[in-house]
């Protein structure tokens, strides 16, 4: 039975009225669509505060009912009337309707959580691939003025790199690359016999769900830090130490600034 079917009869059944031979089919279909729930918690509720607001109503002074629209009403109302238990689903209903909502919360946010996984695995296999690659990069150079013009007609973004005289990291080059279908470069960098890979794409919605924020984390033996800056997100990862990677990474913040 269709929800559009279901749903003209929510408030017959909300009013009590839904016919004797109606009435368990459409608490099946209640049991079974969370929507129909929801809907039927919501009619009940408003039900209740409105039954709520008439009794403070006729409570108050100045308010008076004439006995003969008084006796008419509850004439309508027992003629309407069925003799069920009352209410007896609306613990159902609010359980439905909280489990409705914790799932409207939850999946989304499952959702988020997974294609970032996935996002930073791809990545990972292109920081992979490169170690056991006999040419890692396309343009071989430890001089940034080298390495950061070659990207210039291969990408739709700039970006600049670090200077690194004074510090104990070392640029050995960079290539291109393509993150989900986008272009983007791949630096790598030397440590100590360690090698790091800067990937370097464009922030799109839906291409890598991550923060803004600087995120660390460690995945397979690998540390891994991203964050953004003007439009591009910025992706290292190393099997390097998480503090490692991290002091690459305010280089390479520094230097976008």
């Amino acid at each position: 039975m269709s929800c559009e079917f279901n749903r003209d009869k929510l408030d017959a059944y909300v009013d009590e009225s839904l016919p004797r031979d109606e009435l368990s089919t459409f608490e099946e279909h209640l049991h079974n669509c969370s929507g129909c729930a929801s809907e039927a918690l919501s009619r009940l509720q408003m039900k209740r505060a409105t039954r709520a607001a008439a009794a403070n109503l006729a409570q108050s002074p100045g308010f008076s009912m004439r006995p003969e629209f008084r006796l008419q009403v509850e004439k309508i109302i027992q003629k309407n009337r069925r003799p069920v238990l009352k209410n007896r689903w609306l613990p159902w209903l609010a359980a439905a309707a909280l489990a409705l909502l914790l799932a409207a919360v939850s999946i989304p946010m499952f959702t988020r959580h997974a294609a970032r996984d996935q996002a930073i695995a791809e990545l990972l296999d292109l920081h992979v691939a490169t170690m056991a690659s006999a040419n890692p990069v396309d343009v071989v150079s430890t001089d940034r003025h080298t390495v950061k013009p070659w990207f210039q007609g291969k990408l739709p973004f700039t970006f600049n790199l670090p200077e690194l005289q004074d510090s104990p990291y070392k640029l050995l080059g960079g290539k291109l690359i393509y993150f989900k279908h986008n272009a983007g470069a791949q630096l790598l960098f030397e440590l100590r016999k360690h090698q790091l890979s800067v990937f370097i794409v464009q922030d799109q919605q839906g291409v890598m769900p991550l923060g803004a924020a600087v995120t660390a984390s460690s995945d397979k033996g690998f540390s891994v830090e991203t964050w953004t800056h003007a439009g591009l997100r910025y992706v290292v990862i190393s099997d390097t130490s998480p503090t490692d990677v991290h002091s690459l990474g305010d280089l390479l913040r520094f230097a976008a600034k």
